[in-house]
């Protein structure tokens, strides 16, 4: 068991890429508080985790409210005395090219994106540097790497995230604390997004990676469970693209 004993914060943990990791960090032991706005997705969350090695409970929460990001930080730490990872997952996409993109796309997804990653590390660091120890894993994209016609404000809230995991990889290790922070960028993978996506769009995106396919949320899961465990103890600062080969 890789997470025994861990307690492990996910936001966007209801569905995707998040609902895959909430999932695989309970199989491994850890004690998984998933956050998300969705009723729905957090009740089928809680249904499928029940009888993992670890387990899960689950948490109502918009990542841009700072006072409900506190009260939540504080309600795991009074249920379970730490927290030991941070996967900074929520996300949202409004597209639209430059000429065309409005004020309230932009803010958007600046805010989740953004705002919400910054508002979720700011309330759990310091618990980590408390106990000298953790992991933070920000979820970017190759987007935030290379850019995307139509993405201009996804692809700068997934370079910004990148930017954050190395600034705090620093900040974090300060006196030797063993707080580790890396960003992991996926390419394609089939969440619900690209679920809506046309079989004929999805073949081009399988065309231009080169395994020739989508990626599958628990493929990206696992990258998520080295970074939270210890077997990534010596790992920090870092940007991990995993998009089979999407970009070289």
């Amino acid at each position: 068991m890789r997470l025994m004993d861990k307690v492990c914060v996910i936001t966007g943990g209801a569905s995707g890429i998040g609902k895959a990791a909430a999932l695989l960090f309970a199989s491994e032991g850890a004690r998984v508080a998933a956050c998300d706005l969705s009723d729905e997705g957090l009740k089928e969350l809680a249904i499928e985790g029940d009888g993992l090695a670890g387990a899960i409970d689950t948490y109502k929460l918009n990542v841009t409210d700072r006072d409900a990001v506190a009260k939540t930080i504080r309600e795991i730490m009074d249920k379970y005395g730490q927290i030991d990872v941070l996967v900074n997952n929520a996300g949202i996409i409004k597209d639209a090219l430059l000429p065309k993109m409005t004020e309230e796309q932009w803010d958007a997804v600046i805010n989740v994106n953004l705002k919400g990653v910054f508002n979720m590390t700011q309330a759990v660091a310091p618990y980590m540097r408390e106990k000298g120890k953790g992991s933070i894993i920000n979820t970017s994209s190759v987007v935030g790497l290379w850019g995307n016609p139509g993405q201009s404000n996804y692809s700068a809230t997934k370079a910004g995230v990148i930017a954050m995991a190395k600034t705090w990889a620093k900040e974090l290790s300060h006196k030797g604390a063993q707080i580790r922070v890396n960003a992991v960028c996926p390419g394609f993978v089939m969440t619900p997004i690209l679920e809506t996506v046309p079989e004929k769009i999805l073949d081009m995106m399988k065309a231009k990676t080169m395994l020739g396919r989508i990626g599958k949320p628990e493929e990206i899961a696992k990258v998520y469970l080295f970074l939270a465990s210890d077997d990534s103890s010596y790992i920090t600062g870092q940007v991990i693209v995993a998009d089979g080969g999407l970009v070289m």
